[in-house]
């Protein structure tokens, strides 16, 4: 099975590959990416560096803003987690700004309509593949001189079905090109259709979006509490929990006898500032 979305156009070479997210989706390995929801550039350093893939930084439930999150991506810039940003909406604005400030992954909710994810693509892409404006960013201090030549090949759109009308709609959104991956939203699949998980109008709607996904060549994502479902296989892309129940279950680990000393010598306390932010 191909990614197609994640293919270069016919005839163009392939450019230099920076975002070591989208070479694991076009190698069909398992992604996990934390969900952000804090302003603070430590915390944010703290997961990039944590050994997850992309971060899934929240802007559509969150008060972050694009001055805030430009801020923390560039702190933090050479993590081996990708910063994705989850946009309130596939308008041009909201794109462009997550692109200038370094977003590699595109994330867009609530995608009902061929439309809708149309606009994810176009926004998200530089001329052919897209309508992308080409402007000031510190994307070219992050990610080289050559980025213009450069970003379509190492861009990630994740569009995300999360109601009945986008299920119904699934095999036409899955044929717009340049997607790279359909999230099957487990949250808002039940508040929007009443039902929860378990039931067999719901899990109807996630088979069908599973199905019209991996038949169209492109990833499936979902929730990391779906990760190695053996009876729904095929989800390799997933969004793992946020910081403060990152942050509980760190506590949980530090609070077990000796947990705090593994990889280092028993009795001898670390040095402060010794751990990598």
């Amino acid at each position: 099975m191909t990614l197609r979305g994640a293919q270069p156009p016919q005839g163009k070479t392939s450019a230099k590959n920076y975002n070591t997210a989208k070479q694991k989706l076009k190698d069909g390995k398992p992604l996990v990416g934390a969900t952000v929801f804090s302003p603070d550039p430590n915390i944010y350093c703290a997961m990039a560096n944590s050994g997850y893939d992309f971060l899934w930084i929240e802007m559509q439930h969150s008060p972050l803003t694009f001055e805030d999150v430009a801020r923390m991506i560039w702190a933090c810039r050479g993590a081996t987690a990708m910063p994705f940003v989850r946009v309130p909406d596939a308008t041009e604005s909201d794109i462009q700004k997550a692109t200038d400030i370094g977003a590699l992954g595109i994330i867009v909710p609530t995608v009902d309509t061929v439309e809708k994810a149309q606009a994810a693509v176009k926004w998200s892409k530089y001329p052919p593949e897209g309508r992308r404006s080409q402007g000031n960013g510190q994307y070219g201090a992050l990610y080289g001189a050559d980025y213009r030549q450069t970003a379509n090949d190492n861009m990630v759109v994740v569009i995300m079905i999360e109601t009945p009308i986008g299920v119904e709609n699934a095999e036409k959104i899955a044929s717009v090109p340049g997607i790279d991956v359909i999230f099957a939203a487990s949250t808002d699949l039940g508040n929007f259709s009443g039902h929860k998980q378990g039931e067999k109008e719901y899990e109807a709607m996630v088979t069908r979006i599973h199905d019209v996904t991996l038949e169209h060549g492109i990833r499936l994502g979902g929730p990391q509490a779906w990760k190695d479902r053996p009876e729904r296989p095929g989800f390799t892309f997933f969004q793992a929990p946020g910081e403060p129940q990152i942050i509980k279950l760190g506590a949980q680990v530090n609070l077990v006898p000796n947990a705090a000393q593994a990889g280092g010598q028993k009795g001898v306390a670390a040095t402060e500032d010794a751990e990598p932010r």
